[in-house]
């Protein structure tokens, strides 16, 4: 990874390869890749571009959706008779005189004559809010437990699908991206899509019932008085299209400076021996700094917007209260609405104010969680450019053969090759070497083989046949892939050998012994069961290796590929590992087809075969006998390598 400071992963979706007539896939032109939208589109942007994209993960589980609204609408409801019930009894009291004539007939009356001076009516009253108040308790936690428990699964399907597009991309997706940017996306701003579900949904919900039953309500018991409440809050509908559009960008760059900040503090954690060697960590505290700063930044100017915006609101709802306090009045001596209708219509506009301001917080949340949607979604809308072609088959036997037939390749992001015609092959119980300088082409090689990335011009084949024939997972299935770079899972180390299969304590045992693993192991006091660390940190480079060839040699693989897997081992060891894996026994290698890239060439000096490469292109080929009678690129390094070797020792 880099030092430079995270891009956006917000460009676009890998698109997918044409097909040539031979059924071959063409590699990506990078020119031909489009940004995406968010990167290109004016600073003014509204809400539901992309997070109304969420509601088919939502409809999904329907049922318990249009439970939650019911329940929510119910809750609403429930939530105002009490006011309703209140302005009742306001007029009930007005009309009615306290007299002791009141306190007999209500002894004499069959309503609970222990409660004293209370009449059955007012009783009424009391038990309608108590039971009102029990309803909405009710009501709401229903609701809640519903749209909370569908938000839940909304957002585990949604992470899962981002999860599983990213598992389908091609290695070469990986390459420039930082890891970290990713899990940001799939931790924080899928969370923020859950929080959408559960808490931004229902807000909907609350305003659009309470605004509904209350206009209905007021409009029945006035329809002047309930206009005059109603009308100045059209105000809010500018206030909203200025928010909208003014705050949405920069929720969406604090987004993506989270996952900057993200980014970097992955890439310092994994290589906290290095950033300590050199001394580095006021510099990576800079760049943290930087990151942050950028989200301190943007978290004020969208600050500076909200907090415009939602005073706007105390501003328009200050408007319709005094207007109304104002003509409650001339309602009350015009007999168009009693005083306990008035009261209603007071209590219940104090109970609007609290929507209103939800309303603004809902709108600052759905800015919030648009700008996650589209960092979401980018990733769910990615597609692979290397898939199974239309008709590919299983590969059902072994691999007896590999070939490659005038293979040429440049990586997406170069124009120049990398590799120029190459041709070999290889059959099963051979041993195939390939050396060359640096950027030479020797591990590009080895990713078309896996099928990684795919050859411009040329075929690779797998048993006379075109690797794009079979399905790749088939193919995968039956290679041992052992990188440069060995990687281990945090877990133990038979977690790691066994890694996504299921395999025995002697299966693993014999894995181990054959990669030259078991000696060290099994003087360890855990054993196979050894906790390895994160990336395998408790192991040192050398045991890091053996483990990782120990998990490519678990399934005996009908083809075998090592990338400079011996850099780490000293000559003892690379010679014993050598001997099991060529000489036969249960993982042995007298049916497997082994190609193994290296620097150092006692590594492929028994190889079958050489390949040397110059700049992409195979210079010379042959045996290391052979090779050296050339005097030509590889008995040159030979030399630099062993200082001029004798033949007796060769």
């Amino acid at each position: 990874m880099g030092i430079d400071a995270p891009g956006s992963i917000e460009t676009p979706t890998t698109v997918r390869r044409s097909v040539t007539a031979k059924g071959s896939q063409r590699a990506i032109n990078p020119a031909s890749i489009s940004k995406d939208e968010s990167d290109t589109e004016d600073e003014k942007q509204v809400v539901g571009r992309k997070i109304w994209r969420i509601v088919p993960y939502v409809t999904r589980y329907w049922k318990q959706a249009l439970g939650g609204v019911l329940a929510n609408i119910g809750a609403r409801a429930f939530d105002l008779i009490p006011f309703i019930a209140i302005g009742m009894a306001a007029d009930y009291y007005q009309s009615k005189t306290f007299t002791d004539s009141r306190v007999e007939d209500f002894v004499s009356s069959d309503w609970i004559p222990s409660l004293g001076p209370i009449n059955s009516i007012e009783f009424g009253f009391g038990l309608l809010i108590l039971l009102s108040f029990t309803f909405l308790a009710v009501f709401q936690g229903l609701s809640n437990q519903l749209w909370q428990s569908t938000a839940y699964k909304a957002q585990h399907d949604i992470r899962m699908d981002a999860t599983n597009s990213l598992l389908a991309m091609e290695a070469s997706y990986f390459e420039n991206r930082q890891s970290g940017n990713l899990m940001s996306v799939l931790s924080a701003d899928v969370a923020q899509l859950e929080d959408i579900i559960s808490d931004a949904s229902t807000s909907m919900i609350r305003i659009a019932t309470t605004f509904g039953t209350a206009f209905a309500i007021m409009f029945w018991m006035s329809s002047t008085l309930a206009l005059i409440l109603f009308a100045p809050l059209v105000l809010i509908i500018p206030m909203v299209v200025w928010f909208s559009t003014r705050v949405q960008r920069k929720y969406r760059k604090q987004r993506e400076s989270t996952g900057g900040i993200v980014a970097i503090l992955e890439n310092v954690l994994s290589g906290i021996t290095v950033v300590q060697a050199y001394n580095a960590a006021r510099f990576e505290g800079s760049r943290i700094e930087r990151q942050s700063g950028d989200y301190r930044n943007q978290a004020i100017q969208a600050a500076f917007v909200r907090n415009r915006f939602i005073p706007g609101i105390y501003v328009v709802a200050g408007v319709s209260f005094c207007l109304l306090v104002s003509a409650g009045g001339w309602g009350m001596e015009s007999g168009e609405i009693t005083v306990g209708q008035f009261v209603t219509f007071l209590l219940i506009s104090t109970r609007m104010t609290m929507p209103m301001f939800i309303l603004g917080m809902l709108l600052n949340q759905l800015q919030r969680g648009e700008a996650a949607s589209k960092r979401v979604f980018a990733i769910i809308d990615l597609e692979p450019s290397i898939f199974d072609n239309e008709g590919a088959t299983p590969l059902d036997g072994p691999i007896s053969s590999i070939t490659f037939e005038g293979v040429s390749f440049a990586y997406p992001t170069s124009e120049a090759n990398v590799l120029n015609e190459i041709d070999f092959s290889a059959s099963s119980g051979d041993f195939l070497g390939v050396m060359g300088h640096t950027g030479a082409g020797k591990s590009t090689i080895l990713k078309l083989v896996e099928r990684f990335y795919e050859p411009q011009s040329g075929r690779v084949l797998i048993n006379g046949r075109d690797i794009n024939e079979f399905q790749i997972e088939s193919v995968r299935s039956r290679i041992g892939f052992v990188s440069q770079d060995p990687f281990l899972f945090f877990g133990t180390i038979r977690e790691n050998v066994a890694y996504a299969r299921e395999a025995s304590d002697e299966e693993v045992r014999n894995a181990l012994e054959a990669a030259g693993a078991w000696e060290f192991i099994s003087q360890m006091s855990e054993g196979m069961e050894t906790m390895v660390g994160d990336r395998g940190v408790m192991l040192s480079g050398g045991q890091r290796a053996r483990v990782s060839l120990a998990r490519a040699l678990l399934n005996d693989p009908d083809l075998l590929i090592l990338d400079e897997a011996s850099a780490a081992l000293d000559a003892e060891t690379e010679k014993r590992i050598q001997e099991s894996l060529f000489g036969g026994g249960s993982n042995g290698g007298k049916h497997r087809i082994t190609i193994a890239v290296a620097h150092r060439l006692a590594t492929i000096r028994n190889a079958d075969e050489i390949i040397a490469m110059v700049d992409g292109a195979i210079v010379e080929r042959g045996s290391h006998r052979e090779l050296l009678e050339n005097e030509n690129v590889y008995a040159s390094q030979w030399s630099i390598q062993t200082g001029e070797l004798n033949d007796s020792e060769e």
